[in-house]
């Protein structure tokens, strides 16, 4: 499956639901099936910067892709990283660069969030590409 077609299954998913408190809970039962980073990689150097909860991210690279764990304190923020690792774990780095993320906007995620949580997802979406920047380059050097 490729990332468009994860993120049009995302949009089809939210759109059954009409208001934004069902939304928020679909999130909630999203963010408990998150593949969970192990309790040793909840290290500083894994916590996301600019979220207002605590989001620990990891990322392995295996047979040129890759694939990212984590975990959160907060239900609803380990909601949005679990959309997003659906979205991109597994992925070539060049996948996740190349990216647009339109189903962010189209299932309403962002505007939805208060401004501090928006942020945060703003954090998630630049640390998962710098991580694809780093493996690229990795890989790139490699050849």
């Amino acid at each position: 499956m490729t990332i468009k077609e994860v993120e049009q299954e995302i949009v089809e998913e939210f759109a059954i639901f009409e208001d934004w408190m069902d939304k928020y809970e679909y999130l909630i039962e999203l963010g408990k099936n998150v593949p969970v980073i192990s309790d040793g990689a909840k290290l500083e150097s894994n916590l996301i910067k600019g979220c207002q909860s605590r989001v620990w991210l990891d990322a392995e690279f295996k047979d040129g892709k890759i694939f990212f764990k984590a975990d959160s304190d907060a239900i609803i923020t380990k909601g949005i990283i679990s959309l997003l690792i659906r979205v991109f774990s597994g992925r070539r780095p060049k996948e996740i660069l190349e990216a647009n993320l339109d189903f962010i906007k189209q299932i309403g995620l962002q505007e939805n969030l208060s401004p501090t949580r928006a942020n945060g997802l703003l954090s998630m979406i630049k640390q998962i590409k710098a991580y694809s920047l780093a493996y690229a380059a990795k890989e790139e050097s490699s050849k």
